[in-house]
Order: structure tokens, then C-alpha cells, then sequence
């Protein structure tokens, strides 16, 4: 038996993963373990995590391997400092004692943390290093369903590449071709998101959902004078407007001079029209990148299948557009695109590509539905329940989702949690808040009373496989939430006159399909298909919601208040449930009706974390 751990961390989104003899058995982000959002630091728990499950100790493992390599990447960092040189050197000479202490030497700095796991670890000549984007083109390409397939990765910046095409075939994968640092499509994208007044690295969602309240008015202005974009996808960013390379902000005077703008101040600004025409507008323009890229590749390469990752391919607009475009056969994205999943990435492309092993096909993918993280059994979860001095009832799983459904259909918002926790940032329906989408009130009251964030942002529906394309403009299967399509027109209920003449934020109260909840402002929703082979629960209860209502589609949002990782615990669950306007929570084969509660165990959630 041959293991290998990979670890990704020190940058955002620490994540640890092992594979053992090539099957993918377990992966977590340590933001879970800490409650720390993205939380950097080395992954100490969710390293801690996938050696218990695996029974395997530390010094059992054959392999290590960290997702990128720090000689690069601190080469990159001179080499720019040079470049730009005496502009800088504020952001250089902050970055510099990191660097020096314990980056520059990451491989002792690893045995040292890894020794804390296991003090018998002392093998050094274990620890590998992978490329970042290597990492990121191996998580999408060896798990897929695909033995051939064009890879393309986009994110911020790994070492230099920023955006890469490989080419997979069997065990091996090769980078044909890559954009550099500092042009970068992921950091052009989280300089808008910085302007707009949302957090770099974790705001970016929201400037995708606040994008369909505006208009691209800015797009030409964006092509003009930001980005020289080539024929082929290729392209430039034009360095006079930006300060990542050189200060600590994404944007300089010039930026917002263009604007005529300066970044929103979000303690006094609210979101304006303004605002959401420039996320109109960045958002089209990643769209013609990623349209005119991936069809330059098609024909140059002249392979039918397309594996996407990297923070860019979280981008389930874009990705949708690629989709409903044709320009592939078959697309599949890795669920944990971003830097987590370069643990994974670089697990598998040691296993792979460095040692040669071959590789067996699973024609619905290897990520077992992205259900890779920590799972409870029924007496764990009763006896945190009683510790923490919980009221519930307990049942068979009939009744459970009998009644479940039936607290659905009634309009009741329901926090679930169930088998093993989703790897990625997207919860699946593992660790996930359901409610009724046939309700015109419960996005609103999801967002502002169990949510705590913005009224605009949307929900996503699950829906079961067999009944997708009854309901939306799609009929590829789309288990990640990764894809985004149109609601049918048969089930949209057309705007009149006076609401088509509303702008804005305006928009989002109109009823505009039979499934509201999850339809947002242009008619489209980022879809779950559900199966039975993914996560048999899930579906059976979406199965009882169809048979009491002949909705065979739920709402389904992430277990956690903004600026809070996913739940990972049943104590977690339990307090996020008291911290908010959840009614019920089924966790296992318990079911907690919040009227039965001790209140004096309800949490003020407002002011517990940090808002992203």
C-alpha cells in the first residue's frame, strides 16, 4: 500500500489530502478545523484529520508533497522588486522577513510542523514539491471522467504562471503553454472586487452575483485601456492602473481616476448603480476571455473534452457560458478549484506523473461527489448533542425525512447536516440550509436572517438529476454547483412593463419563476444536479419534498453565517443553529425543533466572525 499527503498552505485556503495507491480517500481545508475563514496557517488539523482516517500514522507515509515551489515564487518576488525598483519597497520589505525566517526554507520549516504530528517523522528525502499551477492542472485532470483531455487553469498568480493549458492523456499531463505574472485574469478580477469594496480572495462570489444587477457599461473602457485582449484569449494587463506588483493595495490613482471613482469606503457607502455596472462589466469581459481561450485551444489542440480549475474556475457564470457555447464535448471542473485543492493536485501528480503509475478511468469522476472530509457516527453525534445540552428527538431515517419535507413544504428553514463534509468551497448537501424555493420570501429571509449578508446575493437550487432539464436550460449533470443556466420559459413568469423598468436592487423582490428562491434577477441559477449514487440521503429527501409538492428542486445554501466556514461538527451545527432564525436542525438521525431549545444557549452570531 502506497499513501501520499498533500499539502497546500501559507498563501489562502490551507487544505491537506491523501491518496492511497492512487484512490482519493480523504481531503479537508483547515479553515473548517480552526473556524478561521481561508485560514492560511499550516494545516496542522486538517492534516491531523486525514491521517486518522486513513488509521495511517505520519511516518507510515511514503510521500509528501507541498502544492508549489517557494524558490520560484521568491524569485518571482525579487524579480519583480528589481523590475519596478525603487517603486516597492514598502510591499518588499514587508514581505522580506517571512521570507527569510521560514518560507525560503519551507523544507525544514516542513519537518519541523511535521513533527508534530508524529515524532518519529524525520525523513526529509519524503517531502516533494509540486508547481502551483502543476497542482491545479493534475486536481482537475486525474480525477475526471476523461483518459484525454485539454486542461486550462486560471487564478490569481502561483509561482509566475497565472494562467496555463496542459494537455492530459493517461498517467501524463504536460503544460504546453502559460500567461505570466503580472498578467493575470484572476488578479485583474479581484482588483474590481477590492474597488467594489469586497474582500480580495473571498469576495469575489459576490461580485459574480452582483453582477446580473447592472449593465456592462464599462466593458470597452475595460478592453481599451486594462487588458489588451489577443485573439486567441491571450492577454496583457496594462500595469500604469495597478499596485499589486508593487504597494499593498489592488488599484492606484490612475484606476480610479479612469472611474472617475475612488474605491467604495464600505463603513459609509452602500452599493450603487455605479457598482453593480462595473461587476456587469468585469464579469462580461472574464466571459469573452474565457470563451475566446477555451475556443483557440479547441482548435488548436482538437481534443473534445475540457478540465477546468484554479480560483477562475469557481466562476460557475463563466463556466455556463462555456457550456451553453458547445465548444467541448464534455467539460468537468474540479469542486475545489481553488488553492485547496492543490493539495490534492499535487498528491496525485507525484503519484502520476513523477512515478509513473497508471491511471484507471471512473467514468462519473474520482471525487466521490467532494464528500472527502470528517463524517460522525450516530452515537458521536448524540453524545455531543447531550454535552452541550441540546434538545432532540430521535427517528428512523423514513419518518426523519418524512417530516423534514414536510417542515420544507411549510416554508420552515432547515439546517442538515449528514454523512461526510464537502472538500471545496461549496456545500453539496453534506453540510448544508435547505428551504422551500417555491417561497418569493425566502431568499430575503434566508440572506438577512439566517445568513447575515447581502440581500442581492443568490441562492442555488439542488434538484434532482432525472428532473433537470424539466426545469432548467441544461442537460449536462453538474454535481458541484459549478454550472450556471437559465431557468425553462415555461417556468419564468414574465417581468411587466413597470418592473422591467426597475434598476437595481430594486429587481430582487419581483417573483419571476415557480421556483423564486433560487432564480436570480437574469433568470439563471447555479444548479446541483442530485443522484442517488452521490448521496443517497439528499436525494431521498429532495424525492419526498417532489412527492408532497411536485417540486423535485430545494434551496440549497452553505451551513455557516457570513464570513463563517461550513460547519464542521455537530457542536458547530448545533451553534449555528442557535445563532440564527434556522427552525430546525437534522443532524444524523436527530431532529432539533429550535421552540424546545434551552434559550439561554442561543449565540449572538452578529459580532462572531469577521465579515468577508
Amino acid at each position: 500500500m502506497k499513501s501520499i499527503l498533500g499539502i497546500s498552505a501559507f498563501y489562502h485556503d490551507s487544505a491537506a489530502a491523501i491518496i492511497v495507491n492512487g484512490k482519493i480517500i480523504a481531503a479537508a481545508q483547515e479553515e473548517r478545523f480552526t473556524r478561521k475563514k481561508h485560514d492560511s496557517g499550516y494545516p496542522y488539523h486538517a492534516v491531523e484529520f486525514v491521517l486518522k482516517f486513513t488509521n495511517l500514522k505520519l511516518s507510515d507515509i511514503d510521500s509528501i508533497v507541498f502544492y508549489e515551489k517557494p524558490f520560484l515564487k521568491f524569485e518571482r518576488l525579487l524579480e519583480t522588486y528589481v523590475a519596478m525598483a525603487p517603486k516597492g519597497f514598502l510591499q518588499f520589505s514587508k514581505a522580506m522577513p517571512s521570507w527569510l525566517r521560514e518560507k525560503l526554507f519551507q523544507k525544514k520549516l516542513l519537518v519541523d510542523l511535521l513533527n508534530k504530528h508524529d515524532k518519529n517523522f524525520k525523513d526529509s528525502k519524503k517531502i516533494y514539491f509540486s508547481e502551483h499551477h502543476l497542482s491545479h492542472a493534475a486536481s482537475a485532470f486525474f480525477p475526471s471522467p476523461f483518459d484525454k483531455a485539454i486542461v486550462l487553469t486560471a487564478d490569481g498568480v502561483g509561482e509566475w504562471a497565472t494562467t496555463t493549458v496542459a494537455i492530459g492523456n493517461g498517467n501524463n499531463l504536460n503544460i504546453k503553454k502559460e500567461i505570466h505574472f503580472p498578467h493575470s485574469l484572476g488578479l485583474l478580477y479581484s482588483a474590481f472586487t477590492y474597488y467594489i469594496g469586497f474582500k480580495v480572495n473571498s469576495g469575489e462570489y459576490k461580485l459574480m452575483g452582483l453582477a446580473p444587477y447592472g449593465k456592462p457599461k464599462y466593458s470597452e473602457i475595460i478592453k481599451k485601456e486594462l487588458i489588451h485582449i489577443k485573439e486567441d484569449g491571450s492577454f496583457r494587463l496594462n500595469q500604469k492602473y495597478f499596485n499589486y506588483t508593487t504597494g499593498l493595495t489592488m488599484t492606484n490613482k490612475k484606476f480610479h481616476n479612469l472611474f472617475d471613482k475612488e474605491p467604495r469606503n464600505t463603513k459609509i457607502e452602500k452599493i450603487t448603480d455605479f457598482h453593480m455596472d462595473i461587476a456587469a462589466s468585469i464579469q462580461k469581459v472574464t466571459e469573452e476571455i474565457m470563451i475566446k481561450l477555451t475556443k483557440a485551444i479547441r482548435k488548436e489542440y482538437g481534443i473534445k473534452n475540457l478540465c477546468l480549475a484554479g480560483g477562475v474556475a469557481l466562476n460557475c457564470v463563466a463556466n455556463g457560458k462555456i457550456l451553453k457555447e458547445k465548444i467541448f464535448d464534455n467539460i468537468w471542473i474540479q469542486p475545489a478549484a481553488g488553492d485547496a485543492g492543490g493539495s490534492l493536485g499535487a498528491a496525485l501528480a507525484l503519484w502520476h506523473i513523477d512515478q509513473g503509475n497508471k491511471r484507471v478511468v471512473n467514468p462519473n469522476d474520482d471525487m466521490a461527489g467532494s464528500y472527502l472530509g470528517s463524517e460522525f457516527s450516530q452515537d458521536q453525534i448524540e453524545k455531543e448533542l447531550k454535552s452541550i445540552g441540546a434538545n432532540y428527538e430521535i427517528m428512523n431515517f423514513e419518518n426523519l425525512i418524512d417530516k423534514t419535507s414536510d417542515y420544507l413544504s411549510k416554508e420552515k428553514v432547515i439546517g442538515w447536516f449528514q454523512g461526510r463534509m464537502e472538500f471545496g468551497p461549496r456545500a453539496l448537501g453534506g453540510r448544508s440550509i435547505l428551504g422551500d424555493p417555491r417561497s418569493d420570501k425566502m431568499q430575503k429571509n434566508l440572506n438577512l436572517k439566517v445568513k447575515y449578508r447581502e440581500s442581492f446575493r443568490p441562492f442555488a437550487p439542488s434538484v434532482l438529476k432525472e428532473d433537470l432539464s424539466d426545469w432548467f436550460d441544461m442537460n449536462v449533470d453538474s454535481p458541484y454547483m459549478l454550472l450556471v443556466a437559465n431557468i425553462n420559459p415555461e417556468k419564468q413568469i414574465n417581468m411587466t412593463g413597470e418592473q422591467k423598468k426597475l434598476f437595481g436592487i430594486d429587481k430582487l423582490n419581483i417573483k419571476r419563476s415557480e421556483i423564486p428562491a433560487v432564480t436570480h434577477v437574469d433568470y439563471s441559477a447555479r444548479v446541483q444536479t442530485v443522484s442517488q449514487n452521490n448521496n443517497k440521503r439528499y436525494y431521498d429527501l429532495i424525492s419526498k419534498f417532489k412527492e408532497k409538492t411536485g417540486c423535485p428542486v430545494i434551496v440549497n445554501t452553505s451551513f455557516n453565517v457570513r464570513g463563517e466556514p461550513i460547519v464542521n461538527t455537530p457542536t458547530d451545527a448545533f451553534n449555528c443553529f442557535m445563532g440564527t432564525e434556522l427552525d430546525y436542525l437534522v443532524i444524523g438521525n436527530c431532529i432539533l425543533d429550535k421552540t424546545k431549545q434551552d434559550p439561554n444557549l442561543k449565540k449572538d452570531y452578529t459580532k462572531e466572525f469577521e465579515l468577508d
